[in-house]
């Protein structure tokens, strides 16, 4: 009976990270693509500087995980210590800052469509750098799903779209794609390695230690480099208001979205929470598209039926593996 309880509270647990994830993220696409395509103020100038992002939501998100644990996290539970995060530090300071730097040359959908695939580097990175091993099905579903993502991904774009991007430029901005999920899948193993080294590692713990790193990171490449933008884009904020709510809003998000994937990595693993992302971005692109007044074609529809069912197919051989173990 009470390994029966313990199971139900685990399902509770799985729900509320996947509903957490879902309405953070989907919030913060919204105010991703509206900060990358809105012209802010009477001088209808664009927020250029979308690295930024990065370096804000690192320190809401320190800031968050700091006020976390102090108020529910035990004292010396004997979690990761904050140094072991510095390698995945860089490459979730790396990765992200390409995907969003992407938003300049191809449109939300198309990016989120194009990161779909991230299960692909998340498989390979934990295989080749730390052994974790997948079945042969896992690799062949992944695979079709980033097969099925590049030939849409490069068919077609509405012109109505393509207008609204500053650098329309998309063999460049599906390249940027394709590193930011090198980087995301080297990130998410590494944090599946230090979740089994520190059993006792809270998802607070994580987020503390990961964007802790990616603060410093972005400090430096923001205010401490000759090219850094960090100076530029608070001028842009002054200067138009309704751009710095919005970055304000989009890091909030990006705290709250961040307490659930930490807490879905620490108890299920970094597959189980790039399966829930990756059915996301499904609602994620019907949003856009509602919210832009662009409808999906035929294609797309049947591009995204085809993510989700793959996706959720994964979900379920996630689910019965977990049980397995269970018994």
């Amino acid at each position: 009976m009470e390994v029966h309880g313990s199971g139900f509270r685990r399902i509770l647990l799985l729900a509320l990270c996947i509903s957490g994830i879902w309405s953070a993220y989907i919030y913060q696409g919204v105010l991703q693509e509206t900060l990358s395509t809105k012209r802010f103020g009477p001088d209808e100038k664009r927020f250029e500087n979308l690295a930024f992002l990065n370096l804000a939501q690192s320190v809401v998100c320190l800031v968050w995980s700091y006020i976390m644990i102090k108020l529910w996290s035990n004292a010396g539970n004997g979690g990761a210590p904050w140094w072991t995060y510095w390698s995945a530090g860089i490459t979730n300071t790396i990765g992200p800052a390409m995907g969003i730097e992407a938003l300049k040359y191809i449109s939300y959908p198309a990016q989120v469509l194009a990161k779909s695939s991230k299960m692909i580097p998340v498989m390979l990175m934990g295989t080749l750098v730390y052994g974790i091993r997948y079945t042969f099905p896992e690799y062949i579903c992944s695979f079709l799903v980033a097969g099925g993502v590049s030939v849409f991904a490069l068919l077609k774009t509405s012109s109505k779209t393509i207008s609204k991007l500053a650098h329309p430029n998309a063999p460049l901005g599906y390249a940027l794609c394709s590193l930011n999920l090198a980087f995301d899948g080297f990130t998410n193993a590494t944090q599946d390695s230090i979740a089994s080294r520190y059993p006792k590692t809270e998802a607070w713990d994580i987020m503390l230690g990961m964007n802790l790193w990616g603060t410093i990171y972005n400090l430096i490449y923001m205010f401490g480099l000759p090219q850094g933008i960090g100076f530029e884009a608070i001028q842009f904020c002054k200067l138009h208001p309704e751009a710095a709510w919005d970055i304000l809003k989009y890091c909030l998000c990006g705290a709250v979205g961040q307490n659930f994937i930490f807490m879905t990595i620490s108890n299920f693993g970094s597959l189980a929470n790039t399966t829930i992302t990756t059915t996301r971005k499904f609602v994620s692109i019907v949003v856009s598209s509602v919210m832009s007044g662009n409808p999906l074609d035929r294609q797309m529809r049947d591009r995204l039926l085809s993510l989700l069912l793959i996706g959720d197919r994964r979900y379920d051989k996630g689910l019965q593996a977990w049980f397995s173990s269970r018994s």
